[in-house]
């Protein structure tokens, strides 16, 4: 039985490659040439290259992230990182290693000047000092936000910088609504339950003030992507973010999620989306 097992997950594997192959280079090129706008964005997830290594995205980020950028061009092909842990998986260690991009990843724990990985605690009232202090340009192509809980908060905080692209972590071990989010701690530690970060339409919600659209999630219900307004039209098909939102699905197993908080804690209302 296990070598039928293990037989039909190299199948299961293959046909998701091939699958990622035929959605980056068929359907991909299709919609530019045509000038079709994108939609279900997901389809186009795919881990890069096709190998089973720890490096890259965790949930096929990098193919969502080629395919958003293959819709919007890039300007100064600069990303914003942080919560990347040792920085080799992680959504923008792709573009760094093949595409030519540059940047800075930040991590509490972490620091590898070869990365321009700097070990920073980042808050939402120094976020926008570090921005200035690592020299980051007001407006550059990718931020990604990763740090399992005061997401929400630091995302508000930044003001003075506009990235054209933003990929946020969402709570997806709570449903779509209602918009809450952790109450804001800069001393927050994430231990491991559903208790952490935000649910998918309070991020809705605060994109919208930003004048962010939600263009979609990843398969697995980790990350949402959000696309500056100006660079929506005529580039992606806008929809309903109820019909975008995925439930957790953690290393792609339906169902699969993080422990329930057992301790009773508050969630915040943030707005509506």
């Amino acid at each position: 039985m296990h070598l039928i097992y293990c037989f039909w997950r190299r199948i299961q594997k293959s046909l998701s490659w091939a699958r990622g192959l035929f959605f980056a280079h068929v359907i991909l090129p299709f919609h530019q040439y045509l000038k079709i706008p994108l939609i279900n964005l997901h389809l186009f997830a795919r881990r890069i290259p096709f190998i089973e290594r720890r490096e890259y995205s965790q949930n096929g980020e990098d193919g969502v992230i080629a395919a958003i950028f293959a819709m919007i061009g890039t300007t100064n092909r600069t990303y914003v990182e942080f919560g990347v842990e040792d920085g080799i998986e992680c959504n923008t260690r792709y573009l760094f290693k093949h595409k030519g991009w540059k940047g800075l990843l930040m991590d509490g724990s972490h620091t590898n000047p070869s990365l321009n990985l700097h070990q920073e605690f980042i808050t939402a009232e120094n976020i926008e000092q570090l921005f200035v202090k690592y020299s980051v340009p007001k407006d550059f192509d990718l931020l990604s936000v990763d740090i399992d809980g005061n997401d929400y908060w630091v995302w508000k905080a930044i003001t003075h910088n506009s990235p054209r692209v933003v990929i946020m972590e969402y709570n997806a071990c709570i449903p779509y609504e209602p918009p809450v989010t952790v109450p804001y701690d800069p001393a927050f530690a994430w231990d491991k339950t559903d208790y952490y970060g935000a649910s998918l339409s309070a991020l809705v919600s605060l994109a919208r003030a930003k004048g962010y659209t939600l263009v979609g999630t990843d398969p697995n219900g980790v990350n949402a992507f959000f696309v500056r307004d100006d660079c929506i039209t005529g580039n992606f098909h806008i929809q309903n973010p109820r019909s975008i939102y995925r439930p957790a699905a953690f290393k792609g197993k339906s169902g699969n999620a993080h422990p329930r908080d057992t301790l009773g804690r508050l969630w915040v209302t943030v707005g509506r989306s």
